[in-house]
């Protein structure tokens, strides 16, 4: 059966590096957005990849009916202005694809919970205006602006992600940062990965960025 591979860790918790990593290892992977180089499909083109999951979901059952082309899923959710899209956090979806895509496996990357959340406050307007400011599952229109709301978001995150998949070996839990995460991801999914390191990585963080604990 065909490999598919979903992953349904938060932004800032190494996702980018795990796009590039499969993408290195022969998958053709969508990360966040679909670029118009990925495919010749033009009416997906720039579109969100949680955008496309919610279509497929709501309109034939199957979250990656619009996204066929694409083996791997690296960073599924979408918070904008105006869109605020977290397939990872949707019970019904992530069942759906399992009822889909019966072979399917799911990841689940995550780092130290303080990391993650110190991480969201330096990339552009996430911590200080995206998070804060925008409904997410889990963390309302309000919360989001401290160490220690986003650190409660985060670690809520991966336990209601444990709970789902208990006991299930389709799925795999892993810090970003292990020196060994590289090779639970190769056996997890049954090929080498030729490449790992950082992607995407963060500027500097500016003193004037703390944030309330």
């Amino acid at each position: 059966m065909r490999l598919r591979i979903v992953n349904l860790g938060l932004p800032k918790s190494g996702t980018t590096t795990l796009g590039h990593a499969l993408k290195l290892a022969g998958l053709k992977v969508a990360d966040h957005r679909i670029r118009r180089r990925q495919t010749p499909q033009s009416a997906i083109h720039n579109s969100y990849v949680a955008d496309l999951m919610y279509r497929g979901y709501f309109e034939t059952g199957d979250p990656l009916a619009h996204m066929d082309e694409f083996d791997g899923f690296a960073e599924v959710s979408c918070l904008t202005a105006t869109r605020s899209l977290w397939p990872q956090m949707d019970y019904g979806l992530i069942a759906a694809l399992r009822r889909a895509h019966p072979a399917a496996l799911f990841l689940a990357s995550r780092r130290d919970a303080r990391a993650m959340s110190d991480s969201m406050l330096r990339w552009s307007n996430l911590g200080t205006k995206r998070l804060p400011e925008g409904e997410v599952p889990g963390l309302p229109a309000g919360y989001g602006a401290t160490t220690r709301e986003r650190m409660t978001w985060i670690e809520g995150h991966y336990a209601h992600l444990a709970a789902i998949f208990a006991g299930d070996p389709a799925y795999l839990d892993y810090d970003t940062a292990a020196p060994d995460a590289p090779a639970r991801i190769a056996a997890h999914i049954g090929r080498d990965l030729p490449w790992w390191g950082t992607a995407n990585a963060n500027p500097a963080r500016d003193a004037d960025q703390e944030d309330a604990a």
